[in-house]
């Protein structure tokens, strides 16, 4: 009896899919590089589908670029000049997004990037959405706003599900499992964790991040934290930001501080170029930091105008300091301002001035950070 033919092989460009990522991390290098439609704008966010097959890209713009990540190639060009746009998201639905207006009102919009209509607004918010979040399992979504709200939506319907008010919740994550619902309010230095099933009752957890903070961390009126993210094991919780010390990893359970994630560089003045936070003036961008899917390491920007860094989350924590050092460098001629990792292949992306596809190169060997 014959067998199951074979499986093509992915196209030429195309990301691997086979290899465990502890065996190729390593050897990450950018593969395809993509300009944007002017020269002076800048990529805000960035997202894969589920299928891994498509990448989405918010600009500063007012433009939101779709690309084909398996094939290697751009592929569509929207633009949203009267209402601008930032962090795009995919819907469970191949062809629909979400994003959110930088102009004109705060509202969300539900777009068909088949025909390039509006299947719905999703209107409440009186002040910058500063994070989307879709729920893994079904098509309802979280939002947080400058406003100090946090809404629930469902895709069916133009009002909220529900709404929090909090003290500058400003970043929003649901759990793998869609049964939590993490808020990270930046003005009280906590993360507030809610079950979704009664999201209308107080929060069951409270992590309190200030014994993990430093004291010019907390003296600071608006933290700079870019991120809230859950690994796909539901274990961690990676809270991004912009000081010099660096990301936090968290134990999802309790919220003690596992590690520090610091960049290559203590110095500030490095450290620059980074992102405004939520909360800050020009608040652009989603966070240069992301879990990998398999959620073993964290890969983000150096902090430099060039390029990017991989902390092993099982790798050895300094004792004295609680600092987790990057395990490698992976070079790259551009600034990493953000970065997404493809939730089906070994690839991710990483995004500035231009969109960059990173694949592993079985030809190169580990790079030393520093060098």
């Amino acid at each position: 009896m014959a067998g199951p033919p074979p499986v093509p092989p992915p196209p030429p460009g195309g990301p691997p899919s086979t290899q465990k990522t502890s065996e190729v991390i390593g050897t990450f290098r950018p593969t395809k590089q993509f300009k944007l439609s002017k020269p002076e704008a800048s990529v805000t966010s960035l997202d894969f589908d589920d299928s891994g097959e498509f990448l989405l890209a918010a600009c500063s713009d007012d433009s939101i670029q779709l690309y084909n990540a398996k094939e290697g190639r751009h592929s569509k060009l929207l633009f949203s000049q009267k209402y601008g746009a930032h962090l795009a998201r995919f819907t469970h639905h191949a062809t629909s997004i979400l994003y959110a207006s930088t102009k004109e009102d705060d509202c969300i919009r539900y777009l068909s990037t088949h025909d390039n209509a509006f299947l719905r607004y999703f209107k409440g918010h009186t002040a910058p959405v500063t994070s989307l979040a879709l729920c893994p399992s079904s098509d309802t979504f979280l939002s947080t706003s400058l406003d100090g709200t946090v809404r629930l939506w469902n895709l069916a319907s133009p009002s909220p599900q529900a709404r929090l008010n909090l003290s500058t919740p400003y970043l929003a994550a649901y759990d793998p499992s869609a049964t939590v619902i993490a808020i990270g309010s930046a003005s009280t230095h906590s993360v507030l964790l809610y079950d979704l099933r009664n999201y209308d009752k107080p929060p069951f957890a409270i992590f309190d991040i200030r014994p993990s903070m430093t004291q010019s961390e907390i003296a600071n009126p608006k933290p700079d934290w870019t991120r809230l993210s859950f690994s796909n094991d539901g274990r961690s919780l990676l809270l991004g930001s912009n000081t010099p010390s660096g990301h936090y990893l968290l134990d999802a359970f309790d919220g003690t501080l596992r590690a520090r994630l610091p960049r290559s560089t203590s110095s500030t003045s490095a450290l620059s170029n980074l992102r405004a936070a939520p909360g800050h003036p020009g608040q652009l961008g989603q966070g240069d930091a992301c879990f990998s899917a398999d959620g073993r390491y964290v890969i983000g920007g150096s902090g430099t105008d060039r390029d990017a860094l991989v902390w092993d989350t099982q790798g050895q924590v300094e004792v004295e300091t609680g600092m987790l050092r990057a395990m490698c460098g992976l070079p790259c001629p551009r600034r990493v301002g953000v970065v997404e990792w493809n939730p089906r292949f070994n690839m991710c992306a990483t995004a500035d001035r231009e969109v960059v596809f990173w694949l592993p190169d079985e030809h190169v060997g580990m790079k030393e950070v520093g060098e």
